[in-house]
C-alpha cells in the first residue's frame, strides 16, 4: 500500500465474487423508537465536513440517525432495549430494510450462502479489488441500538455523500453486512467474517446448532442455501477494509476525545467447563458428604477473575458469563453445572498463561471438592494488527478536520479481526456514552456518529482514488 501524493492507495488483488439474490422486502414507513439520550434530531446536533477533499460535501446526519431508530425498531423486545437474533424475522427484515436503502443509493447487491451482504458502488475501475467498510445489525437479546448498526449506516451515508459530492473513486467501494458478529445463537461470534477469512470449515453448517437444528437447515429456511465452500474470499479480494463502531469503552469519552484510532484488536479465547457432582435432596445430605456442583462452578469462576488479574495488565480481561445448573431447584443440591468463560488479551502469550491457570485452579478444585471437571474450547484467536497505512489515513483525516483523537487497542473483538486477514484493515472508535454497550442505555450522540462517519468517508475516498 502506497499513499501517493493526493493520499491515494494502489493496491493489487483478486475480485470479490459474490451471489445475486433478490431482496425479500421493500423497506417502509415505520414509526421512530422512542429510546434513550436527547431524541428526535435538532438543528445544529450535525455537522459540515470541511471537506473530502474540496468541501463540497456533507455528512447528513439527520438521515443517519432517523435510519438508526427506524433499524432499531426491529426488535423482538420493546424500546430502547433491541434484541434481533441472527436469521430470525427481526434480522431478516432489517436486513431487508438494509437493503433498500442501499437501492434506494443505486449500489448492487449481493449475498453469500451465509448471508453476508455486500452493496457495491461501481468504481471507473471496477478490475480493482475494492475498497469496503461496514459491520454487523444483529443484536444479544436487551441491547442497544448503536452497536454494530453505527458501521454499517454510517459507512452507506458516507458513499452517500460521495455520491452527493460527485467523486467516482478509481476503485469501488463496498458497504459490508456481516451476519452474526453476535455468539447468541450459535455460540460462536463473528460467523459471516470467520467463513469469509476461511477461518471456520464448511462442516459447521452441520456442527453449529441452535435448538436442535443445523445451521445449514437454519439458514436454507431463510432462503440463503448456497455452499458455505464457496463463502470465503481470496487474499486481496479487497484493498482495504475499515470498520466504524462505538468504543464500547469509557475512555474516549472520559478524555474527552472524538475518534479512537484503533491500532489493534485483541485476541479472544472462550471455553466451556462442565462440571459433574452429586446432587440429592436440600435437607437430607450432609453438608461434609456434598459434591456441590455450583459451589465448584463458583469456585472456578473465582479463579478466573484471579487469574486474569495475575497478569497485572489492563489488557487482561476475563468473564465468566454463563453459567447453568441441573436440575436447577431451590431444593436440589446440584449435581451438574456449565461455565462458559471468555479470555482477551492483546497479547496471546500472555492470555494462554491465563488459560492455563485456569485449568490448574479446574483440577485443583475437582480434587478438593470431589466433583468431574471437563473442558472443551470454543475458539482461540490470533490478535489482529491494524495495517500502518491505514492507520495513518485515518490520523491524517482527523487531523485536516481539527479532530481530537487517540491511538488505542479494542478489547472487543469485532468482524474486523477475521477481514484482516483476507485485506489490510482498520478500524474508527466514536465514543459512546459511559463506555455502555449490550443495553439499552448504549448511547452515542449525533455529532459523534457524524464525525465518525465523515471519517469513513473521506479515508474512503482516499483510499478508492
Amino acid at each position: 500500500m502506497v499513499p501517493g501524493s493526493r493520499r491515494r492507495f494502489h493496491l493489487d488483488g483478486a475480485l470479490l465474487s459474490a451471489m445475486v439474490r433478490r431482496d425479500r422486502q421493500a423497506a417502509g414507513e415505520i414509526p421512530d423508537l422512542q429510546g434513550l439520550g436527547p431524541g428526535p434530531w435538532r438543528p445544529g446536533l450535525g455537522i459540515r465536513d470541511s471537506g473530502f477533499d474540496d468541501g463540497d460535501s456533507a455528512v447528513d446526519g439527520e438521515r443517519v440517525w432517523r435510519e438508526l431508530e427506524t433499524l432499531a425498531s426491529f426488535s423482538d423486545a420493546p424500546a430502547p432495549a433491541v434484541t434481533r437474533i441472527v436469521f430470525d424475522e427481526m434480522d431478516l427484515r432489517a436486513r431487508a430494510y438494509i437493503k433498500a436503502l442501499c437501492a434506494e443509493a443505486s449500489l448492487l447487491v449481493h449475498e453469500d450462502a451465509v448471508g453476508n451482504t455486500f452493496a457495491r458502488w461501481l468504481g471507473r475501475d471496477p478490475k480493482l479489488p475494492p475498497v469496503a467498510t461496514g459491520s454487523h445489525c444483529d443484536a444479544i437479546p436487551n441491547a442497544g441500538r448503536f452497536d454494530g448498526t453505527v458501521g454499517v449506516l454510517g459507512g452507506l451515508e458516507a458513499i452517500r455523500a460521495l455520491q452527493r459530492a460527485g467523486c467516482q473513486p478509481r476503485r469501488s467501494i463496498d458497504l459490508v453486512l456481516f451476519t452474526s458478529e453476535e455468539p447468541t445463537r450459535f455460540g460462536i461470534g463473528c460467523l459471516g467474517s470467520r467463513l469469509l477469512a476461511a477461518a471456520l470449515d464448511p462442516s459447521v453448517g452441520d456442527t453449529l446448532t441452535s435448538n436442535g437444528e443445523s445451521l445449514n437447515k437454519i439458514r436454507a429456511s431463510t432462503g440463503f442455501s448456497g455452499a458455505l465452500n464457496d463463502v470465503p474470499l481470496q487474499t486481496g479480494a479487497y484493498a482495504a477494509f475499515v470498520e466504524l463502531h462505538i468504543e464500547q469503552g469509557p475512555i474516549l469519552e472520559r478524555l474527552k476525545l472524538d475518534i479512537g484510532v484503533v491500532t489493534a484488536i485483541a485476541a479472544p479465547a472462550s471455553l466451556r467447563i462442565f462440571i459433574e457432582g452429586e446432587g440429592g435432596h436440600a435437607g437430607a445430605v450432609l453438608m461434609p458428604d456434598r459434591h456441590d456442583a455450583f459451589l465448584a462452578a463458583a469456585e472456578i469462576a473465582l479463579a478466573v477473575e484471579a487469574a486474569a488479574r495475575s497478569t497485572g495488565s489492563s489488557d487482561t480481561v476475563a468473564t465468566c458469563g454463563v453459567c447453568e445448573l441441573f436440575p436447577g431447584a431451590i431444593n436440589s443440591v446440584p449435581s451438574r453445572a456449565r461455565l462458559e468463560i471468555d479470555v482477551r488479551d492483546i497479547d496471546p502469550a500472555r492470555r494462554d498463561s491465563v488459560l492455563a491457570k485456569i485449568r490448574r485452579a479446574s483440577d485443583d478444585v475437582a480434587s478438593r471438592r470431589g466433583v468431574t471437571v471437563r473442558s472443551e474450547p470454543i475458539n482461540a484467536d490470533p490478535p489482529a494488527l491494524c495495517a500502518q497505512p491505514i492507520i495513518d489515513a485515518i490520523v491524517s483525516a482527523c487531523d485536516a478536520r481539527q479532530l481530537r483523537y487517540l491511538r488505542m487497542i479494542s478489547r472487543a473483538y469485532h468482524d474486523s479481526l477475521f477481514m484482516s486477514r483476507i485485506a489490510p484493515a482498520g478500524m474508527i472508535f466514536i465514543p459512546c456514552r459511559g463506555g455502555v454497550s449490550h443495553r439499552p442505555d448504549e448511547y452515542a450522540s449525533p455529532d459523534a456518529i457524524a464525525h465518525g462517519t465523515a471519517d469513513v468517508g473521506r479515508y474512503a475516498r482516499f483510499a478508492g482514488a
